[in-house]
């Protein structure tokens, strides 16, 4: 999974985010970094109002968040998505003894970001494309 740091520069680069249900986010700056939560339409929903998306926890009784503007939380994209959204740039992905390595390829050139971790390579190569 990638962190909480990396999917922040993610958004921060303009990945938008579609809120499916499967989906992880993480709830930042109310001590809660470490709790993934994931969206369920039985537990965790996606609700429209003319304000924007609001993210609705159905059935908590336990603590006192029962929504939260989509903006509030961070998006932890899964390793499908953010190969997906590399699109036609995604070459293919190496493993070998350091890890993953993801190769892409756009404006004539190769590009390869690796990581030890799958979804961390992908977001780096997002990132990069996205930065760049």
């Amino acid at each position: 999974m990638i962190s909480l740091e990396l999917a922040q520069r993610l958004r921060s680069a303009g990945l938008v985010w579609e809120p499916e249900p499967g989906d992880r986010f993480v709830v930042p700056g109310r001590d809660m970094d470490d709790e993934v939560f994931v969206v369920s339409t039985m537990l965790v929903d996606v609700h429209e109002f003319p304000t924007g998306r609001v993210i609705g926890f159905n059935g908590t009784t336990e603590w006192a968040l029962d929504s939260i503007e989509q903006h509030e939380v961070v998006w932890l994209p899964w390793e499908h998505q953010l190969r997906e959204r590399l699109g036609s740039r995604f070459v293919r992905l190496e493993t070998g003894d350091a890890g993953f390595v993801v190769v892409t390829a756009w404006d004539g050139r190769q590009e390869r970001s690796g990581h030890r971790d799958a979804e961390c390579a992908y977001a780096q190569s997002l990132l990069a494309m996205l930065s760049g």
